[in-house]
Order: structure tokens, then sequence, then C-alpha cells
């Protein structure tokens, strides 16, 4: 959980994901993740929620990467996107062993948030 690390690691982080929240238009909350599911930061989300979505994009990015080796490409997973009715969901690699994890509204611009989650990490 977010509240594990150091205070200034996190602020440091919580900066990070409010700014990319603020700067694309209908974007609701971003989540930093372990590869296995814990919360590293969050931005506009209580704690509890944030460990559901820790554990969801944790699940989402481990099936990407097993579709990768089945299907013969082997390299990291770039991004998962789910699409429903009201909301979009994208998962990102942000690092060795960590997913970046971004709910915006569907009237999101999906080019422009994968394109500011890519520059953030």
């Amino acid at each position: 959980m977010a509240s594990d690390m150091q205070a200034g690691q996190v602020s440091d982080l919580d900066w990070l994901l409010s700014g990319l929240v603020q700067r694309v238009p209908y974007t609701r909350s971003a989540v930093l993740l372990s590869a296995d599911g814990l919360v590293k930061s969050v931005h506009g989300m209580d704690p509890d929620s944030a460990d559901h979505m820790a554990a969801l994009a944790a699940g989402l990015y481990s099936l990407g990467r097993s579709a990768g080796a089945r299907f013969g490409d082997n390299g990291d997973v770039r991004q998962v996107v789910v699409e429903l009715d009201s909301t979009l969901l994208f998962v990102s690699t942000a690092g060795s062993g960590t997913c970046l994890a971004v709910l915006a509204g569907r009237e999101a611009d999906a080019a422009v948030l994968g394109y500011e989650m890519a520059m953030l990490v």
C-alpha cells in the first residue's frame, strides 16, 4: 500500500500522478503498482479501491504477458486497454516490475491519455 512507502517517495509520485490526471480531460484516477499488485502510489481513489485496482491491473498485465508468450511475441506488454460502457481502463508498463493503471471516462481521448502515460514513465 502507498502508506508503506516513505513519505518523501509517496509525495514525489503523487504529484506525478496528479499531473497526469489533471492534464488529460475526463481522467479520473491513477495507480502506480508493483507487478505483483501492491500499490506504490495513488491519486483520485480511496485506499480500498486502489488496492482492488492494483490487483486487477496486475492480473490484466499478467494476462497480456501470457498472451504474448503463447502467441509468438515474447516482448514486453506495452499497454492493456479495457473499454467499458462508460469507462476506459489503461494498464501500461512503468519500468522494471512496475505498472501504471489509469481510469478515465469514455469521453477521454485515448490517444492523448496513452501518450501522457508513456511520457510519464
